[in-house]
């Protein structure tokens, strides 16, 4: 039997169901988005402050704090497996894994800064 480094996930089902769950989250986000744009534009006049009061409850800021979760996650289950799949180097896929990492690590912090603070 010949051993050798993997970086393989093992989590196929699981990944995919993952994928397919943060999808329908983030569908769900623009179908919301898409229809307060539509009443913004129809019910009151659309400018800075109607979008500043949409953003100011609670519920609003923690269902998109979920959405940016999620399309984290989605991103990680996606670029996770193009490295796997397209790069061969072990050194490479590590040094891969840790710069998307660090890049989504860094937008979620961001995205909590725009929206709680």
């Amino acid at each position: 039997m010949v051993k050798g480094k993997n970086l393989s996930a093992g989590y196929g089902l699981k990944d995919w169901l993952y994928q397919r769950v943060t999808a329908v989250i983030m569908l769900i986000a623009i179908v919301v988005l898409f229809v307060f744009l539509f009443l913004a534009n129809r019910i009151i006049d659309s400018n800075f402050i109607s979008w500043q009061q949409f953003f100011s409850f609670t519920f609003v800021k923690v269902f998109m704090q979920i959405v940016f979760m999620s399309v984290m996650l989605h991103a990680w289950i996606g670029m996770r497996d193009f490295w796997m799949d397209y790069v061969k180097s072990y050194g490479a896929r590590v040094v891969l894994y840790t710069a998307t990492i660090l890049w989504l690590v860094g937008s979620l912090v961001y995205s909590v800064k725009i929206l709680w603070l």
